[in-house]
């Protein structure tokens, strides 16, 4: 009895790529459009069309991009909204708080000396 073996990473990814859909082998479409596009620009701006093609691109691009962020919850928003508000609020104070000492310390330091 022959033991099945598990096929490696390679042999998996392989066969994920080549799924035909439509009695259409992608593959080899990638491959063919990898071949015939192959030299055929030197620069990719040359490679992506004019400046509307381009554009449209970018575009579709972001779009793309946009669909897979995670977006946060609206209380994760407000927690995290909360907490910037708390330490802003809190540097404030805390840099307030420092420089009226310090403004105090400087007068202390003119009027001693008799500089004021």
């Amino acid at each position: 009895m022959a033991e099945a073996v598990a096929p490696t990473r390679q042999a998996r990814r392989r066969t994920r790529v080549r799924r035909t859909v439509a009695n259409v082998d992608w593959w080899e479409v990638r491959t063919n459009v990898a071949e015939e596009t192959a030299g055929r620009f030197d620069t990719v701006k040359e490679a992506a069309g004019g400046r509307f093609e381009r554009s449209r691109l970018f575009l579709s691009e972001v779009r793309n991009e946009l669909k897979r962020v995670t977006w946060p919850s609206q209380k994760e928003v407000y927690a995290t909204t909360v907490v910037v508000i708390l330490t802003s609020a809190f540097f404030g104070l805390y840099l307030f708080a420092l420089d009226a000492i310090l403004l105090k310390a400087y007068e202390w330091v003119l009027h001693t000396f008799g500089a004021a």
